[in-house]
């Protein structure tokens, strides 16, 4: 048996390709029902003005496992931006859950023990984009899920990772020396 998670934290960013605002930037935290994760999933259940939380599912009746809470990091203000989160981020995200379970990066035996609170983005243009990449969309949330995902797992990067690094690497939105 696999030992108990009580709360591991990733995230990842998997950029668009050219010319498409398909950015995903997932933030995740997994944890045990019975535990800090679990309770605040719990208390997620209901529904905030602009911030709808939604559940994790590859198609109707489909729920992913572990379940997973998907919170939109900006807020929802027409019908086209839910359609993207409840469709294309929706899909993707839960296949990428299902499928780090079936490549054995969450232990299978914990799917039924373990939550998953999952923060996503949907960049504002993306809503307004008529010739937007659903298939880019699809392919940067799974990938970046996953990914964070896997760093939660395995407590990626790690602290000497950071220290080492601590020096050669920016903010990719802002450079204190620029």
């Amino acid at each position: 048996m696999s030992e108990r998670i009580v709360m591991k934290v990733g995230e990842a960013t998997v950029f668009a390709k050219e010319g498409q605002y398909t950015d995903a930037m997932p933030e995740i935290v997994i944890g045990s029902i019975d535990g800090p994760v679990g309770q605040a999933f719990a208390q997620m259940m209901g529904q905030t003005a602009g911030h709808t939380r939604m559940l994790a599912v590859r198609d109707c009746n489909q729920m992913a496992k572990p379940a997973t809470m998907m919170v939109p990091k900006v807020t929802i203000k027409n019908s086209r931006t839910v359609e993207l989160l409840g469709g294309v981020v929706q899909s993707a995200t839960a296949d990428a859950v299902v499928n780090c379970v079936s490549e054995g990066i969450i232990p299978k035996e914990l799917v039924d023990e373990l939550v998953i609170i999952d923060l996503v983005w949907l960049d504002p243009n993306a809503v307004k984009d008529p010739n937007l990449d659903m298939k880019d969309l699809y392919r940067t949330n799974y990938e970046a899920t996953k990914i964070a995902i896997q760093r939660a797992m395995t407590g990626k990067p790690t602290i000497d990772e950071l220290i080492a690094n601590r020096h050669k690497i920016k903010h990719c939105m802002y450079d204190p020396e620029a």
